[in-house]
């Protein structure tokens, strides 16, 4: 009879775990106005954060498409600088991370202010590999959430649909050490030139190499850069019935060499993620996405071929 039981305990825990969506969504009443984006960016910065950028998409939406459905709406991205440094040098890959995002948003005649933010699983997930500092970064997000926020309601998200390609974009470009530097200046100005055609906005850069911390090591790469890349109409479009999928954007890129490889690296989260994770099945907000992932990895082929 134990067996039985404790199986059956195994089994509900089990099918918890799948249910669980990869978004917590937090919300807080709000009718007064003070919870905002610079509310939830001096709470992370005061636990360790840095600050990659805080971009108010509000304006841009009344400018570009004469309304908006939001009060505010802001895309929030951040990295910690002492846990990041450890997860990357452990896993190179995960520069995808630096930085993360926050969705922010209240919409039109809502008193409910919400922000949005991947679970350590979801970033597990997208990365392709595990690690402790995913879950010890959650921590920190949260602790300061919680003080930003008392009081507010913590919801998961539904759970994920199947993914429909691969959750992580990967391009590798063969080079040397008598031309690394040439050949990073030419793939970053490749791909800066690439993307304006396709309406890419690069809202931000992040230069890893400077925030390593040099008590635990030199850098281990020659160079890690990252790009903070956004598509209004994207974000716009997919904002109409899934807000909180603002948690995946800007996208960050990352492009970077290991001291002593042969290849630079370039990868980004794919839009796969926005589909499954924040489960998105709008006509308009999946045929946006699809097509910005197909512009992005041609930018990206046209820099390795």
């Amino acid at each position: 009879m134990k067996k039985v039981v404790l199986l059956a305990w195994l089994i509900l825990g089990m099918l918890s775990l799948y249910g669980a969506g990869d978004l917590r969504i937090f919300s807080a009443v709000n009718g007064d106005g003070k919870l905002n984006a610079k509310v939830i960016e001096k709470e992370l910065e005061a636990n360790g954060f840095v600050i990659s950028s805080n971009t108010d998409m509000n304006g841009p939406f009344l400018k570009q498409f004469g309304k908006s459905d939001f009060t505010q709406f802001n895309l929030l991205t951040v990295f910690h600088k002492s846990l990041t440094d450890s997860l990357v040098r452990a896993h190179t890959d995960a520069g995808i991370f630096i930085p993360m995002g926050f969705g922010i948003y209240q919409r039109n005649n809502d008193n409910n202010f919400y922000v949005s933010v991947l679970t350590a699983e979801a970033m597990k997930k997208i990365a392709g590999f595990d690690a402790p500092e995913f879950a010890l970064i959650e921590k920190e997000v949260l602790v300061a959430l919680e003080k930003a926020l008392p009081g507010a309601k913590m919801t998961m998200s539904e759970p994920a649909l199947p993914a429909q390609g691969p959750l992580l974009t990967r391009y590798v470009k063969p080079t040397d050490a008598a031309s690394w530097e040439s050949d990073k200046g030419s793939t970053e100005m490749m791909i800066e030139e690439g993307l304006k055609p396709s309406g890419f906005i690069l809202s931000n850069f992040t230069d890893y190499n400077l925030y390593v911390n040099e008590d635990i090591g030199p850098s281990p790469f020659d160079f890690y850069d990252t790009y903070s890349i956004c598509k209004l109409k994207v974000i716009n479009t997919v904002a109409n019935t899934r807000p909180e999928a603002g948690t995946f954007a800007p996208c960050s890129l990352m492009i970077y060499k290991v001291k002593g490889s042969n290849e630079i690296v370039m990868g980004f989260p794919s839009v796969y993620n926005w589909i499954s994770s924040a489960h998105i099945t709008d006509p308009d907000g999946k045929a946006v996405l699809l097509q910005a992932q197909k512009d992005f990895e041609e930018v990206l082929k046209s820099v390795v071929e």
